[in-house]
């Protein structure tokens, strides 16, 4: 979960990274995007996707707009 300007880069760098969390995963998968109007508004949902801390949650959600 996150937010960037630049999807593509994003995922690229996390499977080229070094970072000791995304470099763990090396076939990294996007499975779901939701585009905004300004950065605030994403980090916005950013934050309240991760308040939730439900995997079940967090998914239900996701697959119900796909």
């Amino acid at each position: 979960i996150g937010a960037t300007g630049n999807l593509q880069r994003r995922l690229q760098k996390h499977l080229q990274s070094t970072v000791e969390f995304t470099s763990k995963v090396k076939d990294w998968q996007l499975k779901y995007s939701e585009v905004f109007e300004t950065n605030k508004d994403a980090l916005d949902r950013e934050r309240r996707i991760k308040s939730w801390k439900s995997r079940k949650k967090i998914e239900s959600t996701i697959f119900q707009k796909t």
